[in-house]
């Protein structure tokens, strides 16, 4: 099975000083995604929790929302011309009677590590009707000085970033801030989809009362995976894209952006945080 991590010789420059040594990589694969026997899309990920990875694939698609709609999971034997497995392959097997939308079964997808959406036709297309639809009763809320220690959180909880400064993370707190998972992925939708993957086959869908942070952009991409898991907030350390503020509002959904210290913009769903009303200024 491919490593997370590989080792590769580099030549380095410091100061002037030119020396020879070996460095940490993080290591990208493509990853094939069946479903039910039929392939569907092909991911550049870091190899590892690739079962919860393709499960939370089809949550953001809307094939799956519970795991009663899995049957299973497994590794495709014999996918190489000579029949080795290089567990680069998996088929997913829904339940019976699940129902499998046209949309995703006629598209079959090439994404990349900084893409999870490559090939969808146009944003109507991409606005999936969720099972999941926010619905966090009491609402949840969250202090800013709260927010403001998620970065420190979610940085001190990425084991390989530290060894290859080369993976995004994404991770789920709870309301009190409390670290419930975290994943890393040379692709940050894959980090998403990997945590959705796995509170999937946990039985922990919805997740209502939580809290998505991610290391980087807010695209369209993650705020879509975020609401089809019925994520109420979703918080990023830079910026959020038009689209991925347009999404938050029609959905109910709190999107953070810019979550550096203690400063952060809140683009969508405020009522959430919880503001001193004399701080409030227009």
């Amino acid at each position: 099975m491919g490593r997370v991590t590989e080792r590769r010789k580099v030549i380095r420059i410091r100061d002037g000083a030119v020396s020879t040594r070996p460095d940490t990589l993080v290591a990208e694969e493509p990853l094939e995604i069946r479903l039910n026997g039929k392939p569907l899309a092909i991911t550049m990920r870091t190899p590892g929790d690739d079962f919860a990875l393709a499960a939370g694939f089809l949550v953001s698609e809307g094939v799956l929302a519970a795991a009663s709609d899995l049957r299973n999971i497994v590794y495709c034997a014999g996918a190489t011309a000579d029949g080795s497995n290089t567990y680069n392959v998996v088929d997913v097997s829904t339940a019976p009677g699940v129902a499998l939308p046209d949309i995703t079964l006629e598209r079959n997808v090439y994404t990349t590590s900084s893409c999870g959406l490559c090939g969808k036709a146009s944003l109507d297309a991409v606005r999936t009707t969720t099972r999941h639809p926010i619905a966090d009763t009491p609402p949840l809320r969250v202090t800013p000085e709260l927010l403001a220690e998620l970065p420190d959180r979610l940085r001190a909880a990425q084991r390989v970033f530290d060894r290859t400064g080369g993976l995004h993370a994404a991770a789920l707190f709870d309301e009190h801030g409390e670290l419930l998972d975290v994943r890393e992925d040379v692709g940050r939708h894959n980090a998403v989809d990997k945590l959705v993957g796995r509170a999937l086959q946990s039985g922990n869908l919805p997740l209502s009362r939580t809290v998505l942070m991610v290391s980087g952009r807010a695209s369209f991409e993650l705020a879509q995976k975020a609401v089809m898991a019925g994520i109420p907030v979703l918080a990023a350390v830079s910026a959020p894209s038009s689209l991925a503020v347009d999404l938050a509002a029609e959905t109910g959904m709190t999107l953070v952006g810019f979550l550096r210290g203690s400063s952060m913009n809140v683009y969508a769903g405020e009522e959430r945080i919880a503001l001193r009303a004399a701080a409030v200024r227009a």
